[in-house]
């Protein structure tokens, strides 16, 4: 009595860093890549998360902020070694990693969820400018005008 055995994959994830200036067009393209390899592999890519543009904790490839992109697939390691060759060979990929999450998982168990766009942090300030993040900066010269009239001051919409 032969058995047959199920095809079990191990489960990957892969975050890299693109470019900030790349288009969305862009992502889109090293996105649909990625996929092809996996799916070419006999894996299942489980779903792609672009985290949006944010600032890096050092600069990297010379610039202080980057598209993270996050992917979560299942597939063998011979495909995690073709994804991050692939990767490598993209200019605006400058930093990738892949981790293992688990072994010997059924494809048939985990769900293909749709893809999600963040939008990332929404601080565009240049590099050293001043002020905090999310706080106004009041500009220099510039006096608060304050009222001596005894009237009320009127309601903001």
């Amino acid at each position: 009595m032969a058995e047959t055995s199920k095809a079990r994959l191990r489960e990957y994830e892969t975050i890299f860093l693109v470019k900030p200036d790349l288009t969305d067009d862009g992502v889109d393209k090293i996105k649909d890549r990625v996929r092809t390899i996996v799916s070419r592999d006999g894996g299942k890519v489980l779903r792609f998360t672009v985290l949006g543009k944010k600032r890096t904790l050092y600069p990297v490839a010379k610039q202080a902020r980057a598209i993270y992109v996050h992917a979560h697939y299942l597939g063998g390691t011979a495909m995690v070694a073709e994804v991050e060759r692939n990767l490598r060979n993209f200019d605006e990929v400058t930093r990738f990693l892949s981790v293992k999450l688990a072994d010997d998982v059924d494809p048939e168990t985990r769900p293909v969820l749709e893809d999600v766009r963040m939008a990332g942090d929404v601080d565009e300030r240049p590099p050293g400018a001043p002020g905090l993040p999310g706080v106004p900066v009041a500009t220099a010269g510039v006096a608060a005008v304050v009222s001596v009239d005894d009237e009320e001051p009127a309601e903001e919409a």
